[in-house]
C-alpha cells in the first residue's frame, strides 16, 4: 500500500481520485463509492482498508456528482464516432471511470460518421431513461438537440453546436503551433494528411496549416495537401512522400492519419520527414523516432464533460457553455528532425 501511495505523491499535487483509493486499497471503484458514501454490503476489513486509503491519500469525495444520480435514470448515454478511433476510446474510459465512481451508469454507441446511423443511435439511446447525454455531433442539428436539452443535459464533445453546451479544443491554433515548429527548424515544404470528413475540426486544422504559411511568407502548395479516406489509404501518402519534390514535414491532421503515414513510410522504405500529429495514439513514443503528437488529451477533455453534466445537473437552467480544454505538444523526435538531415531508415514497427 505504501508503494502505491508513493506512486501518486510522486505524480505531483493534483487531487486524489477514486481510482487512486481503489488502486492503494485493492479494491473496485463501486467499492470505494460504497465505503465513502456509507452504504452497506462491505466486509469490515474492506472497509478499513479503504478507510484508511482514503486518509493517506487525502481523499475528498465529490459530493455535487450524486446530483446525477437524482430522478428516475442513473444512466449516461455517449454518443461518438468509433470505439476504435484512439481518442474516442480513451475519452469514454475516462468519462465512465467517474461515472461508475458516482454510481452511474454509461450506455455508448457509435455513428460510424455515417449522419443517418447517428439519428438511428440517438433514438436508440434517448427512447431509455437517460440522466444526461454526450454526443459527438456528426449530422444532428443544433434544433435537435436542443429539444433533447429540456429532457436532460447535453454535452457536445469534440465538435459544436450553437446553443448547446460543448467541450473541445483549439483546432486551429494548436497547429498554427505545430506548424511554428516545422518553420522555425527550416521546412519550407509541408505536407498536410487529412481524412475526408464533414466535420469542422479537420477543416479548422487545415485553416491554421494555411495560416501559418502565410504568417511565415509561405506559399499554399495543393499538391502537398491529402484528404485520405477513412480506410487509411497508404498509396497516397506514399505517391506523396516518394516525389523528386517530396515534403521534408509533414502535418497529420488526426491520429488515424498519422499511423497511415508511418505504415506507408514503413512498407515502402521512405525517407522519414519530419512529422507531427494531431492527437496521441498508443506505441507513438515506441518508434525510432518517436512521433511527435499534439496532445488534445481525452482524460482532461472527459474530465470536464463530466463535471459540466455535474453543474448542469445542478443547475439545468444554466446558460450553454462552450469550454475549451487545453492541448499541448509532446516532443518525441519525430517532430523536431531539419530539412537538412541525412535519410532516416522507416520508423520501426509500423501499426498494421
Amino acid at each position: 500500500m505504501a508503494d502505491a501511495a508513493a506512486d501518486v505523491r510522486s505524480s505531483g499535487p493534483r487531487r486524489a481520485r477514486i481510482k487512486d483509493v481503489a488502486d492503494l486499497a485493492g479494491v473496485s471503484m463501486k467499492t470505494v463509492s460504497r465505503v465513502v458514501n456509507g452504504e452497506s454490503g462491505v466486509l469490515p476489513e474492506t472497509r478499513d482498508r479503504v478507510t484508511a486509503a482514503v486518509v493517506e491519500l487525502g481523499f475528498v469525495p465529490d459530493r455535487h456528482a450524486r446530483s446525477l444520480k437524482r430522478g428516475d435514470s442513473d444512466t449516461i448515454g455517449i454518443l461518438i464516432d468509433a470505439i476504435s478511433d484512439p481518442f474516442f476510446a480513451a475519452f469514454v474510459s475516462a468519462v465512465e471511470e467517474l461515472a461508475l465512481a458516482e454510481g452511474v451508469s454509461v450506455l455508448f454507441a457509435s455513428t460510424g460518421y455515417d449522419a443517418a446511423r447517428e439519428r438511428e443511435q440517438l433514438a436508440r439511446l434517448t427512447g431509455d431513461r437517460l440522466r444526461a447525454l454526450i454526443v459527438a455531433p456528426v449530422g444532428v442539428a443544433s434544433a435537435e438537440l436542443e429539444v433533447l436539452r429540456h429532457r436532460f443535459p447535453v454535452i457536445c464533445v469534440d465538435r459544436a453546436r450553437e446553443g448547446i453546451d460543448s467541450i473541445v479544443v483549439d483546432d486551429f491554433g494548436a497547429t498554427v503551433e505545430a506548424m511554428r515548429e516545422f518553420i522555425a527548424r527550416g521546412h519550407r515544404r509541408i505536407g498536410f494528411i487529412g481524412e475526408k470528413t464533414p466535420y469542422p475540426t479537420v477543416a479548422a486544422r487545415l485553416e491554421g496549416y494555411r495560416a501559418a504559411l502565410a504568417e511565415a511568407g509561405l506559399e499554399f502548395d495543393e499538391s502537398l495537401v491529402i484528404a485520405q479516406g477513412r480506410l487509411r489509404d497508404e498509396q497516397s501518402v506514399t505517391g506523396l512522400l516518394a516525389r523528386p519534390d517530396a515534403p521534408t514535414a509533414v502535418f497529420c491532421a488526426t491520429s488515424p492519419a498519422a499511423i497511415a503515414t508511418i505504415n506507408a513510410i514503413a512498407a515502402d522504405r521512405l525517407r522519414m520527414p519530419a512529422l507531427i500529429s494531431f492527437g496521441d495514439f498508443e506505441f507513438a513514443g515506441a518508434f525510432t523516432p518517436g512521433i511527435t503528437c499534439v496532445d488534445q488529451d481525452p482524460r482532461l477533455i472527459g474530465e470536464a464533460t463530466f463535471r459540466r453534466l455535474v453543474a448542469l445537473a445542478d443547475d439545468p437552467a444554466a446558460a450553454p457553455d462552450h469550454i475549451v480544454v487545453p492541448t499541448r505538444l509532446i516532443r518525441r523526435g519525430s517532430g523536431e528532425l531539419l530539412p537538412e538531415a541525412a535519410d532516416l531508415p522507416a520508423p520501426i514497427g509500423a501499426l498494421r
